[in-house]
Formats: structure tokens, sequence, C-alpha cells
């Protein structure tokens, strides 16, 4: 299977309204009473210039039947008749969608009512940035964290920075490696232009797959630590389920093989190969060693096809290395701790990406 071909946007036929800014995204599946929760968050926000669209994937709980959808600016139902994952999901979504920007927003998660607003202004503060993770919180225990965008190790092994963390220790805004899936932010135009979510990774680190592409060819991610919602985690899924595991460990696997650039992988390799073994270790120690073993087997075992699914994207890359490395977390305690890894920001500052010259 190759590289995702370039998404295109359709027209709207007939269409006369202004465009809304933002294009909410949800992908659902067996999302129960969460996904209700979530669409009235979306109705409560404090400004309208937004459309909703839900992708069902051919959920059999009726999750996605008799939705109150009332006060919401513009609704759009997508009833998948099959499982798409939520990777190929969040596309249709995008394929559908009509705003400037695509706001991803998990189902089992609820956004503080000033979500939108918080990101508009991180957009006007920061006019050459296409890219933004939002502030999470768990929804069940508000004094933890869920989330302060993606982490990347250099050894090749991503984290949700600040996960369970202490809620105090949520950052300053600043420069994190990339969105968490949850609560990210595309300019839709870049996130069409670069092949969406790599739908075969169904789901599980397709958000550090895409914030790595997006790195190579030039891009920053910024972490809006007032653009808040308050994520279940898991939810769905379940946090340690046979499935997150799998796809999660497999993934983690493509996106190393994929993207790292050759001079840092062969430089980190050793060290990949040794935290893999470690996480192994760890996992037998809990219980989880067979869906671990599962998914190392797997991802290794498709390393190359992935690693030259990839070629292209790290062959037209402009970035410096040094460039690409600073952005990424050097120390495996950091990781092991699922500590936070935001780069403050200096006062004042505007962050841009070497391409913001280059309109999209």
């Amino acid at each position: 299977m190759t590289e995702n071909p370039r998404i295109t946007a359709t027209e709207q036929p007939g269409q006369t309204s202004p465009a809304p800014m933002f294009s909410v995204v949800i992908v659902n599946y067996n999302g129960g009473a969460y996904i209700q929760a979530a669409l009235d968050s979306l109705r409560a926000q404090t400004r309208q210039d937004f459309e909703v669209l839900l992708v069902d994937n051919a959920s059999s709980d009726g999750s996605a039947d008799n939705l109150d959808v009332s006060g919401l600016p513009e609704f759009t139902l997508l009833a998948e008749t099959e499982n798409h994952g939520y990777a190929r999901g969040t596309n249709l979504g995008a394929l559908r969608a009509k705003g400037e920007w695509i706001v991803c927003l998990n189902p089992d998660a609820v956004a503080d009512p000033d979500f939108l607003d918080k990101i508009a202004d991180g957009i006007a503060r920061h006019p050459g940035v296409s890219m933004f993770a939002s502030a999470q919180y768990n929804l069940e225990n508000p004094n933890l964290l869920d989330g302060a965008g993606d982490a990347y190790l250099i050894f090749g092994i991503p984290w949700r920075g600040g996960f369970s963390r202490p809620a105090s220790e949520m950052p300053d805004e600043g420069e994190c490696f990339s969105p968490c899936g949850a609560g990210a932010v595309f300019r839709r135009e870049l996130f069409l232009a670069h092949g969406g979510f790599d739908e075969e990774f169904f789901c599980y680190c397709e958000d550090v797959d895409l914030g790595f592409r997006l790195r190579l060819a030039g891009e920053t991610c910024l972490f809006l630590p007032r653009a808040v919602i308050h994520h279940v985690g898991g939810g769905l899924a379940g946090r340690a389920s046979d499935f997150s595991i799998y796809h999660g460990t497999r993934n983690r696997i493509w996106t190393y093989a994929k993207d790292m650039p050759g001079a840092i992988l062969w430089l980190t390799l050793p060290g990949h190969l040794t935290l893999s073994l470690y996480l192994l270790v760890r996992s037998a120690m809990t219980g989880r060693v067979r869906e671990t073993w599962r998914g190392m087997r797997d991802g290794f075992r498709d390393a190359s096809r992935m690693r030259r699914k990839g070629r292209d994207i790290r062959r037209n890359s402009r970035v410096p290395l040094w460039h690409l490395a600073r952005t990424m977390a050097w120390n495996p305690w950091r990781m092991s701790q699922l500590r936070v890894h935001v780069r403050k920001l200096p006062d004042n500052s505007s962050v841009s990406s070497p391409n913001a010259s280059k309109a999209l």
C-alpha cells in the first residue's frame, strides 16, 4: 500500500452562506452517551462560525441515532457502513469540511465554552503557524492532565505529554512536537495537501506520524494552554486494552521507520531497540506482553516497507537535522515519566514556520 494519494476537496453545489472558520470533525464508533456530551459542549461555544461533521464508523450501539443537534450552527452526519478507524474517518470528514481550519475532537471529550475562541486567538497571534495542540484535562479527575501535546523521544518513542500527571504541571504556551488527535487543529488546506492521516495506521500514532511529516515539511506545532478540552482518554477503546496496546506499539515503530531521517535513524537505532526491549520486559511485568509482542513483531516486520513508503517525504525535506532534533526530547527518563515536553516561547514572541511565506 502506498502513501495516501493527495486528497482534494470537493465543491459544495449551491453553497451561498459564508464558509465557517472551523470544521469540527468527530469520529465515532460505539461512543455511547459520550458523543451527545461532546455535541452539547460545542453547542455552548462562545463563537458560532463553525460546523460539526460527525463521522460514524458503523456503530452498533445506536450512539449516532436520535442525537440532539439543535443549536449547532451546522451539523453533518456521515453514516459509514464499515469501521474505517480514526485515521480514515477523519480524512473523510476533512474532505467534506468547508472551514479554513480542521479541529479534531474525540467523541469522549468535551470542550470548554471558549475552546474555539482560544484557538482563534492563537491563530491570530501566530499567523505563520498551521498546526496547534489543545490543552487536555482528565474528564473524570480535573486534578490530572490528559495531555499537553504529543512529545517525541529522539530514539523513536512518542508519548502524550503530561498524561495522568498533576494538573499543576500544565505548561505555558510553547512549541510541542505534534498535536494529540483528541484536540488537534490543522489548517485544512495543509492537512489535505499532505494526505491527511495515514489510513494504514487505522488509529493510534496517526497524529504523531502526520505531525512528523509536517515537521519535515518545515511546519511548527504550537501548544495553546487556554484552548481546553476535558478528555476521558481511552473512553472508547480502553486505556490499556489489547487493541490500543497492539496498534500503539506497531504504529510507533512504523512512524520511526517511515519518518526519521537516515542520519538520525542510524545513530538512534541501537537506543530504539534497547528501549523496545525495555518496554517488552515492562509489559511482561504488567501482564501486557502478548499484545506488545504482536505489535513489535508486526511493526518491525513491515519496517522496511514503511521506510520505502516515507522515502519521498524524507528526501524532499529541507529542514536541517539539528532543527528537527531540537524539537524532540532526548531524555528517556522524561518519556518514562510521561512528563510534559513543551518549549516555552520568549515573552511577546510570535512563532512562524520556515514555510510561512509559502501561502497555502
